[in-house]
């Protein structure tokens, strides 16, 4: 239920911040449509396919986006590790990559893409510490990227300038991670109950 109203809050929500878009908004819609933004869902699907073609969905190879794309998602130590790298097969006849390597090709889809706005929905949930961390810090290296990030995670929380809180369907919160903490007995319940990551 939770990913069905994140979709709804990404079609619906007004934009009430300044972000860094560059095109008008002559309808909310376009911000949501290829190439300005990507989206990632928490349970991403890979094809019978190459990692490097799983990424790409399409485009033309790029070395050097794709190779930027792979870092970002923190996915060069995997990659060293298969005999054939990007060309590995994945699916039914090919590898078997795990949770957080099938997030992280997802991630490098995304990133291929050079979006305006990265939609994460709870990318982060088959992640190690390190790599979750790894991973925010490299999204956030580039200032002009916009994220709308669904996460329960210390690391992610951290790192968001407005945080909006749902309760039963309903925004029962908003404000930055300081705002919310001192004055929200739920965001303090969720924010004790998530331990350190």
């Amino acid at each position: 239920m939770r990913s069905i109203r994140f979709r709804s809050v990404k079609a619906l929500l007004e934009i009430t911040r300044q972000v860094p878009f560059t095109a008008e908004r002559a309808g909310f819609s376009i911000f949501f449509l290829p190439p300005r933004s990507s989206y990632t869902p928490q349970s991403p699907r890979l094809f019978t396919d190459t990692i490097q073609d799983n990424i790409l969905m399409g485009l033309e190879a790029d070395e050097a986006l794709i190779e930027q794309a792979v870092h970002q998602a923190v996915m060069e130590r995997d990659l060293h590790d298969m005999s054939t790298g990007l060309q590995t097969m994945v699916g039914t006849k090919g590898a078997r990559p795990s949770g957080g390597q099938v997030q992280r090709t997802a991630a490098a889809r995304m990133f291929v893409r050079q979006p305006e706005l990265l939609v994460f929905d709870d990318l982060s949930s088959a992640l190690d510490v390190e790599t979750e961390r790894l991973l925010w810090e490299r999204t956030f290296e580039n200032a002009e990227t916009t994220c709308l990030v669904v996460s329960h995670r210390k690391s992610a929380l951290l790192r968001a300038d407005h945080i909006i809180l749902l309760q039963d369907g309903k925004v029962a919160a908003e404000g930055t991670l300081q705002e919310m903490l001192a004055t929200n007995t739920e965001m303090q319940k969720l924010w004790s109950g998530i331990g350190d990551e």
